[in-house]
């Protein structure tokens, strides 16, 4: 399987996943570039996977429907355009003989799900979304804190070498704010650069990989005691840092207003 990331709007990437026949995108908030994608490569678009209802995720369903040879498959508890086969947590979905587990992951939108799947002899595959991103998360729209700290603990508890296929290209900007939390870790250090190489010559830098976040997303560690006394500090909160869900909210809260 070829994984590509389909450059959309100003930061966007639209998923592509083929076998050299047939493909799948995965968000398509616009259409042209997806079928571009298509024709350069003479794929024939098999199926399309929606996490969640923002325009910039499904504005380019109706374009793609007269080209598609297969379903579209949807969060069941959003308003998707249809049609669209709803799909919620314990759903399974099958595409290009790979078998995505629908994974739960509220906060951003209200009814956000995420797909996974282990294609033999591959690391496997995570689309997330605006739930996790690399260095980051997305903001909380409809959700609560408390639901989005549980969703990115379970997409944390996958496989360390699962593929995280985020849906923006935000990770530099991450970055930055992950760095003023977390100043001495090394290992985020190390990424920053890689990253920024990557850019320098307009490489993605995703995938990322559920070990690199567990490493350098303050998002996902939130129980780091570093980050937990950096959080509690920035918000005046003495003794927040005991409890990971007010940790969460705080950097939640702090990254919205960094700049």
């Amino acid at each position: 399987m070829d994984l590509i990331a389909v450059a959309a709007f100003a930061d966007n990437y639209i998923w592509m996943l083929h076998d050299g026949v047939d493909a799948i995108v995965v968000d398509p908030g616009e259409a042209a570039p997806v079928l571009e994608a298509l024709a350069a490569q003479r794929l024939h678009l098999a199926g399309i996977l929606v996490t969640h209802h923002h325009g910039d995720h499904v504005g380019g369903l109706a374009g793609l429907r007269p080209h598609l040879r297969g379903p579209v498959y949807g969060p069941a508890r959003e308003d998707i355009p249809t049609p669209f086969t709803p799909c919620r947590a314990g759903d399974s979905v099958e595409l290009l003989g790979l078998r995505f587990s629908v994974i739960d992951v509220p906060g951003h939108t209200a009814g956000h799900i995420a797909y996974y799947a282990e294609p033999v002899g591959e690391a496997p595959l995570l689309f997330c979304g605006d739930t996790l991103f690399s260095g980051g998360c997305g903001r909380l729209f409809e959700g609560s804190p408390a639901q989005m700290y549980a969703s990115l603990q379970t997409l944390a508890a996958l496989p360390g070498t699962a593929r995280v296929c985020c849906a923006h290209e935000y990770t530099l900007s991450n970055l930055r704010f992950a760095l003023t939390v977390e100043p001495d870790n090394a290992a985020l250090r190390d990424y920053q650069a890689w990253c920024q190489g990557q850019r320098e010559r307009a490489l993605p830098t995703l995938p990322s990989s559920i070990a690199t976040e567990r490493q350098i997303n303050p998002f996902l560690r939130c129980s780091e005691p570093a980050v937990a006394a950096a959080a509690a500090t920035h918000q005046a909160l003495p003794g927040a840092e005991a409890d990971p869900v007010a940790v969460f909210a705080s950097l939640r809260q702090w990254k919205n207003e960094f700049r």
